[in-house]
């Protein structure tokens, strides 16, 4: 069985296909506090945050101290990234490369 056919449902579908009609980051601002509360929000960006820094080789003791993350919340994003539904990749290196330009730009 997939990642897919274990979490697919009509109700899913229906969520997603309502987060495909955001057009902009402000509107995902205001749907995104409504359907989730601020934890619930902060610990989704914070297992992005972790698997960028996973993607880019830092170790688990730099994931903790930048992110806060638990080891257990860095185990589970690193299993995701190495056995999951690759998910992850779907962004992961465009918005490092994304980090990376900033960076640059910000040195300037």
């Amino acid at each position: 069985m997939t990642d897919e056919s274990r979490i697919k449902s009509k109700q899913i579908d229906e969520f997603f296909d309502a987060v495909l009609m955001l057009k902009n980051k402000e509107d995902c601002y205001k749907f995104f506090e409504d359907v989730c509360t601020v934890r619930e929000l902060h610990s989704i960006t914070q297992r992005l945050e972790v698997a960028k820094l996973l993607k880019i080789r830092k170790t688990y003791n730099e994931i903790e101290k930048e992110t806060g993350a638990s080891t257990a919340t860095i185990s589970r994003v690193n299993r995701s990234l190495n056995y999951g539904a690759e998910g992850y990749e779907l962004v992961l290196d465009t918005l490092i490369a994304r980090d990376l330009e900033r960076k640059k730009k910000n040195k300037k």
